[in-house]
């Protein structure tokens, strides 16, 4: 199928883009904010969306790349997928966003899909929600009030739906440093560049024979992504073993929600989490 007729605008300044979203509001139209396409061409050529107006911010300077800022970077909300996974900043201080972003789709889609248009989209499977979620990032948007900051645990507020309002655009995303950390992204799906079933956003910080920190983030096991708080808790201190790990793992499914659908039913979802989980950890501990 193609999309119904549309207008399309590509404003060259965040302000202009600003202006475009109030004038459609103002009209009662329905607009369509695009990034890098990779979710909202395919729905609408479902005509799952049908928007009177799409407002392209390709053309926007300034809204892509890495900064390194002291303590965090700084990621531009339009910074593909493919930069986030290959950028040595990210590499150095962000392993774990790397190693998820390689992960998306196939090389195409990491080409043109953008970080902070997977993030608005906020697709329970899509996979650089949890890792986000697990780094305790901070999310700038931009509206006609001027600027404000949403913590990533304030930021995923059910299906498909974020913190963004109407009339608003996320411009970038601060992330806190992890340098030093082991970080693994482990994922199960049924066939090659599918959406995750389950996955697991794995960060641990090693001192000695022990696991002094760990942070894991859950893909997939409800309607946003969500902190493993129980597994953290349990690897906290705990020896670097695989015993020990796998032990702490077990607990990777409390306070999870996931669906049961064509993939797999809940139950056989929350076991996943368990071995996944346990993948992840002993490969971001290095065992």
């Amino acid at each position: 199928m193609i999309p119904s007729a549309f207008d399309y605008a590509a404003p060259t300044t965040v302000e202009e883009a600003l202006g475009l979203l109030a004038a459609a509001d103002s009209a009662g139209d329905d607009v369509k904010v695009l990034a890098g396409g990779q979710s909202l061409l395919p729905v609408m050529k479902l005509r799952m969306a049908d928007p009177s107006m799409v407002v392209d911010l390709g053309r926007i300077t300034g809204l892509s790349g890495v900064t390194d800022d002291g303590d965090s970077l700084t990621i531009g909300a339009m910074t593909p997928h493919h930069v986030v996974a290959s950028d040595p900043l990210i590499a150095r201080h962000l392993p774990l966003l790397a190693k998820a972003a390689a992960t998306v789709a196939d090389p195409q889609v990491r080409h043109r899909g953008t970080f902070g248009g997977a993030l608005v989209h906020a697709d329970p499977a899509g996979d650089m929600p949890a890792p986000v979620l697990a780094m305790g990032a901070t999310l700038v948007i931009a509206g006609p009030n001027g600027e404000r900051s949403v913590d990533a645990a304030d930021f995923f507020q059910g299906y498909f739906t974020t913190a963004v309002r109407e009339g608003e655009i996320l411009t970038r995303i601060r992330v806190p440093k992890f340098t030093g950390w082991g970080a693994h992204y482990e994922k199960f799906t049924r066939v090659s560049q599918q959406w995750s079933i389950v996955g697991i956003a794995a960060m641990v910080r090693v001192e000695g024979g022990t696991i002094a920190e760990a942070r894991l983030g859950l893909t997939n096991m409800a309607s946003t992504p969500l902190r493993a708080t129980a597994v953290e808790q349990a690897l906290a201190g705990a020896a670097l073993t695989a015993e020990a790990i796998a032990a702490a793992c077990l607990h990777a499914a409390e306070g999870t929600e996931p669906a049961s659908d064509l993939n797999g039913d809940a139950e056989y979802r929350r076991h996943l989490a368990q071995v996944l989980a346990k993948r992840a950890v002993l490969a971001a501990a290095g065992l």
